[in-house]
């Protein structure tokens, strides 16, 4: 059956590769961001088309094979171990219309290249803390970045999308065209069908105050204490978040942080430099930094602020939203995860929403936790020897003395390898999560596209 299968996509996929177990190169076609998972699917085809797309759908459908979709994979928590898996990194190329403040975006794209290209207009897209992470992927999940308080989610500003659905059809979903699809696609994630393209809404943005500061473990909970208190006061112009790292003793860290704990806080002010540096200011007040990176910047080095890794690695993690935090919540916080503490996490981060974030789109979206006043993230050391025996109780014994502020409401960016039973379906309100699965079934009833936990 599977040599069948790759000879029928060889004859329709001539510009990409249609690879097997067996063949070279299907390794690294296959490969994630995340190298803790190995993908090993029947076939791999790499499309570079829309025609591409819709040839492996309907192939797919006869032959009653699922099709998954891996764009650079960073999303990747769970193999792959069956039917097709259709990279889409060759469906590259950013083109930006500045009259209309739009960009066309492959399905390739990563947000440093629509950073680039959009600075060169004055223009920024409402993109993720990392550059290196793949544009589809991060917006059909939502997407919190750096300036969500002041922008929203980066899904409410995607305007359209184009994708081939089950049956093999190419279209077009937006606020005119396939409203339910375009409602669908902006947070609720995968099961619709291959998307090889969007377009995506600019804002003019050339330069914003921003950076992070860092603080020794003696200074954490003082300034932890204090950027919660702080956060209340901050209007939508400013986003920040607060990080627990533990850092080791490695030469490519900054002397100042090699093989300490420390705390850092993040930054971002959409407005005068002298009026973000003064809100800014009672965090500096706090204690003395290690390092302070915060001032004002080019909005295309806006990776910069939260620095993150750029190189594939193993990775584990597990998220949660939270509710307003105090006082109470400062100590339980501390207490289980402080720099006393001796936790298997080489972060704990925990942003600030609220803001645009909490307002829907006018057409309405399908993304979850609006209601959330923070987000809550582990990550695991990165050693694939922990992440099932070690890390999942070890997360479990950190969450216990948080039960009171973690939010009902979830986000399925923020939900990791979905491995917790009920963890999918609670990244969207009852009656979203319902509307979605009637989507998928009116355009999917034959299940070509698994979405979900691996179960499904």
């Amino acid at each position: 059956m599977t040599a069948e299968l790759i000879d029928r996509l060889r004859a329709e996929i001539t510009a990409g590769p249609v690879l097997g177990p067996s063949d070279d190169g299907f390794a690294d076609e296959v490969a994630a961001q995340n190298t803790a998972v190995r993908h090993t699917p029947d076939v791999a085809v790499g499309i570079t088309s829309d025609e591409d797309a819709a040839a492996v759908v309907r192939i797919a459908a006869a032959a009653g094979v699922p099709v998954r979709v891996l764009a650079t994979g960073h999303g990747s928590a769970v193999p792959v171990a069956d039917g097709i898996l259709v990279t889409t990194r060759r469906l590259g190329g950013v083109s930006i219309d500045a009259s209309r403040r739009i960009a066309r975006i492959g399905a390739g794209c990563r947000w440093a290249e629509v950073i680039a290209a959009a600075s060169e207009h004055g223009l920024a897209p409402i993109a993720g803390a990392s550059d290196n992470v793949g544009c589809i992927g991060y917006v059909t999940g939502g997407g919190l970045g750096p300036l969500a308080r002041t922008f929203g989610f980066s899904s409410d500003w995607a305007r359209s999308f184009r994708l081939v659905t089950a049956d093999g059809t190419v279209r077009t979903a937006s606020a005119e065209e396939n409203p339910d699809l375009f409602w669908a696609l902006r947070g609720g994630k995968s099961g619709f069908g291959i998307v090889t393209s969007m377009e995506f809404e600019l804002v003019e943005l050339s330069t914003l105050y921003g950076g992070s500061v860092f603080f020794d473990a003696d200074q954490i909970a003082p300034v932890f204490s204090a950027w919660v208190d702080w956060t209340k006061t901050l209007p939508e112009s400013a986003t920040s978040s607060a990080i627990i790292l533990r850092l080791p003793p490695l030469e490519f860290i900054p002397e100042p942080l090699r093989g300490k704990t420390v705390l850092s806080v993040r930054f971002a002010h959409v407005g005068a430099s002298t009026a973000g540096e003064r809100l800014f200011q009672p965090i500096r007040d706090t204690a003395p930094a290690l390092i302070d990176s915060v001032q004002e910047m080019p909005a295309s080095r806006i990776a910069d602020i939260h620095n993150d890794p750029r190189d594939p690695g193993p990775g584990w993690d597990r998220g949660h939203l939270l509710t307003d935090l105090d006082a109470e919540f400062v100590s339980a916080f501390l207490g289980a995860a402080g720099p006393d503490q001796q936790v298997p996490f080489v972060a704990i981060e925990i942003r600030h929403l609220g803001g645009a974030v909490a307002r829907d789109v006018p057409e309405g979206s399908a993304v979850g936790g609006r209601g959330a006043a923070y987000t809550f993230i582990m990550i695991g050391v990165p050693d694939p020897k922990l992440f099932d025996s070690v890390l999942p109780p070890a997360a479990e014994a950190l969450l216990a003395p948080l039960q009171p502020w973690i939010s009902p409401e979830h986000n399925v960016n923020y939900a990791g390898g979905l491995t917790v039973p009920g963890a999918y379906e609670a990244c969207w309100p009852a009656e979203t999560f319902q509307r979605l699965a009637e989507i998928r079934s009116s355009y999917d009833p034959a299940g070509v596209f698994p979405y979900g936990p691996p179960e499904r």
